[in-house]
């Protein structure tokens, strides 16, 4: 189960570098590149589209292992977490789409993203 974790830590490690210039950019934080928001948004979709089945297997979940932030509603429930993960994949379609237009059109999409990311992340995860 260690090994399984710190692999989902890795894939979450692997969107948040896709995101953060995606992110920094729509804040204004970070100046547009078309370059760098394309490829920033091209391998988010394709993160987003790996079958993470494997990743989230019981005994995997918080208060099993001690770096685990998981409920274990998200471990056990494989209908919701693909839902999410397929609201995350149209997001980062559009986000893709968005990306070689400007600014403004990653910030409007950064909000499906978001919406996306926090609806699995604040039900189906501790709080800190």
């Amino acid at each position: 189960p260690g090994e399984i974790l710190t692999a989902r830590h890795g894939y979450m490690l692997l969107m948040a570098h896709e995101l953060a210039p995606l992110g920094a950019m729509a804040k204004g934080n970070m100046a547009y590149d078309a370059a760098t928001a394309t490829r920033a948004a091209t391998s988010l979709a394709a993160l987003a589209k790996i079958d993470t089945s494997m990743l989230w297997v019981p005994g995997t979940e918080e208060g099993v292992l001690a770096d685990s932030a998981a409920l274990p509603e998200i471990v056990n429930n494989a209908d919701a977490r693909n839902a999410g993960f397929a609201k995350l994949a149209t997001a980062a379609d559009a986000m893709t789409a968005a990306a070689g237009t400007g600014a403004e059109a990653i910030k409007t999409a950064m909000t499906e993203v978001g919406a996306a990311c926090g609806g699995c992340h604040k039900q189906y995860r501790k709080s800190e």
